[in-house]
């Protein structure tokens, strides 16, 4: 540990009333000052890592044999302090996912004070440029001014009906659909089309990886997965005029209109080999601040909520882009 001790005669004016210093260096403003080494190893851990502020706390104290004992309000600011030391990152990213050509997004709950919040996040398919979004409402109110508000490239997403008035095209999460086939076979098991629907889905993801380099796929056989697809929606039609949908149950009859009325975005990665078959990576985004909000259970503010979502988006870019992390973000702290 290095410690560098700055001292200034103070003087005083009997006359006034005031007293006056020599101006300390840039950047000493509080009685201790800590560099970016410090608060980028704390960073991480607390906010990377969801390790415990008092963890965080006694971690530090161990490596220094207990000669640094960072207070845990000195930990909690430094989202705020990351957050306001990166405001040009997170205006290229936002500008950067806004000009991109496919673009996943999806929410989740988080919680303040006990009260529901939610928070939002797009991102690029290899991830490249993420940005999280904290809004205290869902729906329309919620999107505003996210990247989704005014993105016109393709949309990806889990059948959220907001996301329907943003963007020129969609795309329906395939990995989702896959798991509310599964839900009604186990539920209905005397109908057919849910099984046959699952394996056709499953053949069309395989072909269409096993051609992920080339320009476009062959018409021929989209038109005839086109053709099997519409197929099994009306031995479905057929199936459920024989077996009436139970009230108790009809996940599996609402997933069969849902699929005859967006086909077109369900089959939207057989035209545009940019466009993924699933919103992995927006679930993949999210997963890494549920975890945090897992660990926090609540927040006291919205705004620490803020501050957590603007850091992590940065975060996840600077890793990307970075070798090293830890140094990368101790720069930033240094600026």
């Amino acid at each position: 540990m290095n410690v560098t001790e700055y001292q200034a005669d103070v003087y005083y004016n009997s006359t006034t009333g005031e007293r006056i210093h020599a101006a300390f260096p840039s950047g000493v403003v509080d009685d201790v000052n800590y560099d970016g080494s410090i608060k980028a190893l704390l960073f991480l851990l607390n906010t990377d890592c969801a390790v415990s502020i008092n963890k965080t706390r006694r971690f530090l104290s161990d490596l220094t044999g207990g000669k640094l004992k960072i207070s845990g309000g000195m930990i909690n600011k430094l989202c705020r302090e990351f957050s306001s030391k990166t405001q040009a990152e997170q205006k290229k990213i936002f500008a950067d996912l806004l000009s991109s050509a496919v673009m996943h997004t999806d929410c989740t709950n988080a919680r303040v004070n006990g009260e529901s919040a939610y928070v939002y996040v797009c991102a690029t398919p290899d991830e490249q440029n993420v940005l999280y979004f904290a809004r205290e409402k869902k729906g329309y109110e919620g999107v505003k001014g996210t990247v989704t508000e005014d993105f016109q490239g393709i949309l990806v997403h889990d059948h959220e009906i907001t996301f329907y008035k943003y963007g020129n095209a969609h795309q329906e999460c395939l990995a989702h659909v896959q798991r509310y086939l599964k839900d009604s076979m186990e539920n209905e098991p005397s109908l057919t089309w849910h099984r046959k629907m699952r394996e056709l889905i499953r053949e069309m993801v395989h072909y269409r990886n096993e051609h992920a380099d080339d320009a476009h796929l062959d018409p021929k056989i989209v038109s005839d997965f086109e053709g099997k697809y519409q197929e099994i929606l009306e031995k479905a039609k057929e199936e459920y005029i024989l077996h009436e949908p139970s009230p108790y149950y009809r996940d599996g009859y609402n997933l069969y209109l849902r699929m005859q009325k967006y086909k077109t975005q369900h089959l939207l990665f057989l035209h545009d080999m940019r466009v993924p078959t699933t919103n992995n990576t927006a679930e993949r985004c999210l997963r890494d601040y549920k975890r945090k909000q897992t660990f926090a259970m609540t927040f006291k503010s919205f705004e620490s909520i803020e501050e957590l979502c603007q850091s992590k988006g940065v975060l996840l870019g600077v890793r990307k882009n970075n070798p090293n992390l830890y140094n990368a973000v101790k720069e930033i702290f240094n600026r």
